[in-house]
């Protein structure tokens, strides 16, 4: 089965917190996402540097694990204009409805751990299946 993960699933595969069991699961499906998804896990990494959650070489070795990990990266061009669309309907953040158009595009459910995303398509009625990752 294919589903798109973001990245709040993605980090949870080299940093341990709540959902990395579940988010280690996942990997036995076809995983998609953005290409955004790069910057977005070290942006990530950069910011648990700062915060003193993690050293340095830490997150440049959680970095390498994740270029190794198996995702079909999509371009984040043909997303556009959809993801803007799903941003302006839901008003919510561009960055997230980037991960929903490429589910709703390769008809598949969006899985995530970012909660919030999670209760604005619950109470809004997303038009992409999304699954929690826990």
């Amino acid at each position: 089965m294919s589903v798109v993960i973001d990245a709040s699933v993605a980090i949870k595969w080299v940093v341990e917190e709540p959902g990395t069991e579940e988010a280690l699961l996942l990997r036995r499906e076809r995983l998609h996402a953005p290409d955004l998804l790069i910057p977005e896990c070290a942006n990530i990494l950069w910011k648990k540097v700062r915060r003193k959650e993690m050293s340095e070489g830490e997150a440049l070795l959680a970095a390498r694990l994740l270029v190794r990990a198996d995702i079909q990266l999509e371009p984040m061009r043909p997303l556009l204009e959809p993801a803007t669309r799903l941003a302006l309907g839901l008003d919510h953040p561009a960055y997230d409805c980037i991960y929903l158009a490429l589910a709703n595009v390769l008809g598949c459910e969006l899985v995530t751990a970012d909660n919030v995303l999670q209760r604005k398509l619950q109470s809004a009625g997303s038009p992409v299946p999304i699954r929690p990752l826990f």
